[in-house]
């Protein structure tokens, strides 16, 4: 993690991507967290998981996770994320991993929008904002 004197903190735990790509894993400012996008990956690597779209969301997700737990937090300081979906046609299937994911854990806000090409041809990405609580 690198501290600039405006106080933004960049950060790259190299658990979900390869320390060696050109933007850090997420920043901070204050309380809020804000991670990069995130894919279906298979982590440390810039490989999606194969399987389609239920397997791609899933090991979205658990990136997400994976990113929060290096910087000391967990799904549940979740505040926003925003989901990014090739085919908004699989927008149903997405959330039914999603509720599944979560399961009795509070959801963040979120909007879906759909997009013409994500990086490495995924089928999702999804950013986030969490909080860390004092």
């Amino acid at each position: 993690m690198t501290k600039s004197n405006d106080g933004i903190e960049r950060f790259n735990s190299g658990r979900v991507l390869p320390a060696t790509v050109p933007f850090p894993e997420g920043t901070a400012f204050g309380g809020l967290v804000f991670l990069s996008g995130q894919l279906g990956n298979q982590p440390g690597t810039l490989t999606l998981v194969p399987g389609g779209l239920r397997e791609e969301a899933l090991q979205t997700l658990r990136n997400i996770e994976t990113a929060l737990q290096a910087q000391g937090l967990g799904v549940e300081h979740l505040l926003r994320c925003t989901v990014m979906l090739a085919d908004m046609a699989e927008w149903g299937e997405f959330n039914e991993v999603y509720r599944a994911f979560f399961g009795d854990r509070p959801l963040p806000a979120r909007s879906a929008l759909g997009c013409n090409g994500l990086a490495l041809g995924a089928r999702v990405e999804i950013e986030c904002i969490a909080a860390r609580v004092r």
